[in-house]
């Protein structure tokens, strides 16, 4: 995952009439970024105790990502960034990290 391919995806993530969902895709990925970064600054004997936690985050994510595009494709909009995000858990982990990223820089 590079800057280009994320902010391809989330464009056309945000380009949905979606907001409700897409709202709660955002949230999930920004919660899953958090425990990544949490996660990395910890001590392996702290890491232990997060795992399943920061797993089952990062399911919840792609699960929002996988309801996105189902609804999308029910209202009939576009989603070829389904396909560009692919399935691979740890692009789709990178890809959360991203819409952290995104979404910073826009709040400034």
């Amino acid at each position: 995952m590079n800057w280009e391919k994320a902010t391809g995806i989330a464009y056309g993530i945000g380009k949905s009439r979606l907001c409700e969902r897409r709202l709660d895709l955002f949230r999930k990925g920004v919660e899953y970024a958090r425990i990544r970064v949490e996660w990395q600054l910890s001590a392996p004997e702290e890491r232990l105790g997060m795992d399943e936690r920061r797993r089952a985050l990062h399911n919840a994510f792609i699960e929002a990502c996988e309801s996105m595009a189902m609804d999308m494709r029910e209202e009939g909009e576009e989603l070829s960034w389904k396909s560009e995000l692919g399935c691979d858990r740890k692009e789709i982990g990178d890809f959360a990290c991203y819409i952290h990223l995104i979404l910073g820089l826009v709040a400034r």
